[in-house]
């Protein structure tokens, strides 16, 4: 399980440093793909197969699960972490995520999560802000 945050910086060749604390559980390849809200998943390569195929059951579907099956597959990108722990970000991804300089990597549960560094405090300000009423409405919604 991915958990935490981290604040690092892209070198000039698209690259960001992966926390240590997650390399081991990414392995030596991870699939880049878009993400809701405007961030980026990172996924070990055995996770994103799951991932795909519950996607890939999805295309022939409603024109709302197509569209988030061509969001995430269409749009998923294989890089190998290097020995230095930097995976790969194409200009397409970072373009998607509004992403320079410096970025936030999340730990959310079985993804990795890439933000760009304004974006991830504006949402985690409203996400704190509203925490009690998004609490009532997911118990809600689970129940």
């Amino acid at each position: 399980m991915f958990l935490g945050e981290y604040l690092h910086t892209f070198d000039a060749k698209n690259r960001i440093s992966l926390p240590a604390r997650f390399r081991s559980k990414l392995g030596r390849t991870v699939v880049v793909a878009r993400g809701l809200d405007h961030c980026l998943y990172i996924f070990a390569r055995k996770s994103w197969e799951k991932e795909a195929a519950r996607y890939a059951a999805q295309v022939s579907g409603s024109a709302a699960s197509r569209g988030l099956a061509r969001l995430f597959l269409a749009g998923s990108f294989e890089s190998d972490v290097d020995k230095a722990g930097r995976v790969l970000i194409p200009e397409n991804l970072k373009s998607f995520a509004n992403l320079s300089g410096k970025a936030v990597i999340a730990g959310v549960a079985d993804r990795v999560e890439l933000w760009e560094e304004g974006a991830w405090k504006k949402y985690t300000h409203a996400i704190e802000r509203d925490a009690e009423a998004l609490a009532e409405t997911a118990s809600g919604a689970s129940a």
